[in-house]
């Protein structure tokens, strides 16, 4: 039985962090520079695009764990 990449799991996490707070970063930023009345519109389109890409990328996760078994 092999065993888990425990190291390559927790990168895997920590990358995933960082890429939602720059991201968050960016939305935020890009907030301040915009008029009120835009900015409602954008934050729903990216509430719904940011859970696609992670229901993604838990997807492949467990493919990627189901082939080291």
């Amino acid at each position: 039985m092999a065993k888990t990449n425990f190291s390559y799991e927790k990168r895997q996490r920590e990358l995933e962090k960082k890429r939602k707070a720059d991201e968050k970063a960016r939305r935020k930023a890009e907030a301040k520079n915009r008029p009120e009345g835009e900015q409602q519109a954008d934050e729903a389109g990216a509430e719904n695009a940011d859970t696609d890409a992670t229901e993604t990328e838990a997807a492949d996760t467990d493919s990627t764990v189901a082939r080291q078994e």
